[in-house]
């Protein structure tokens, strides 16, 4: 599936996903996780081993983990280029600073 690139940008002027085949990576990975987290509903209700529990938990963890990397991926490709286009670099530095600081802050 071809990437098809749309410049776009939400209410307060922040750059939105802008690839047709991104976002469908990301929905499915999170379409996926939730899959995942209805699975350990169950597991903990039906009274399921703690280590199997656990260990979902974990490949949730890694997998949510991996959807924020591809999002701030693409978040740093897109700040990068604003800054440059708009002539502030500065500016898309600090954002992206900003942005790597809060997403590192949820993981560990």
């Amino acid at each position: 599936m071809a990437d098809i690139y749309r410049e776009e940008k939400d209410s307060n002027g922040n750059m939105v996903m802008d690839s047709v085949n991104e976002k469908h990576n990301v929905l499915v990975r999170l379409k996926r996780i939730e899959g995942q987290i209805k699975g350990i509903q169950r597991m903990v209700e039906e009274d399921k081993n703690c280590i199997d529990i656990l260990t979902q938990v974990a490949a949730v963890r890694a997998a949510i983990n991996k959807v924020g990397a591809i999002i701030l991926e693409h978040h740093s490709k897109t700040c990068i280029e604003d800054a440059i286009i708009n002539n502030d670099k500065k500016q898309g530095l600090k954002e992206l600073i900003d942005t790597v600081q809060k997403f590192l802050n949820f993981v560990d």
